[in-house]
């Protein structure tokens, strides 16, 4: 293994916390059930930067039956950054000893532009990374096949030499259908002693 690519949401970012997914249903006044439905359906456009924030928030109401404006679209768009924002800091501690010892960082997140530009704006961890895939800018997410194979591209490795990390399993066994080494991440302790024997 030269190289490890890692997921970031889950993995080196937390998940949206229950606290956080309430203030986006308060904001957005719609049913919970409903609400989730019309978020997650309406987002791989957004995830693959086809459409802006704007458009993204303006499908998700016109699925719910609420008019969209301007101040509802601004304040569902911040909170929704805000609850995709908080760091994993064991994860990136984790970051900066494989980068020194000389493994390759790879990084392939499903994330639209607005959060993409808010992490390189506040993240400097992120410069550890050799390659970024991030969806909004190379046009597919994950599990499609090419969202990998643009990763494996641009490390200039062979699939087999790259550990791929993901906290969901159909996104691990995409990567290990196209060659790639595969770890459902579960914890970064667990990870480590994964990591450890297969650099050992």
């Amino acid at each position: 293994m030269k190289a490890v690519l890692f997921d970031m949401f889950g993995v080196i970012a937390r998940v949206q916390s229950p606290e956080s997914m309430a203030v986006l249903e308060r904001t957005a006044g719609a049913d919970p059930d409903r609400f989730w439905a019309a978020y997650w359906s309406e987002r791989p456009p957004y995830d693959r930067g086809e459409v802006t924030g704007p458009d993204y928030w303006q499908a998700v109401c016109a699925h719910l039956g609420i008019p969209p404006d301007r101040r509802l679209t601004e304040e569902l768009t911040a909170a929704d950054l805000r609850s995709w924002s908080e760091i994993d800091q064991r994860m990136v501690d984790l970051l900066g000893r494989l980068a020194d010892q000389g493994v390759v960082l790879g990084l392939l997140s499903n994330i639209p532009e607005d959060l993409a530009a808010r992490y390189e704006a506040t993240q400097p961890w992120l410069e550890r990374f050799a390659v970024r895939g991030l969806s909004c800018r190379i046009g597919s997410a994950k599990p499609e096949p090419a969202a990998y194979q643009w990763c494996v591209r641009e490390l200039g490795l062979p699939p087999e030499e790259i550990l791929f990390v993901d906290d969901r399993a159909e996104n691990v066994d995409a990567a290990r259908r196209l060659g790639l080494q595969g770890h459902v991440f579960t914890s970064p302790e667990e990870l480590r002693a994964a990591l450890e024997a297969a650099l050992a």
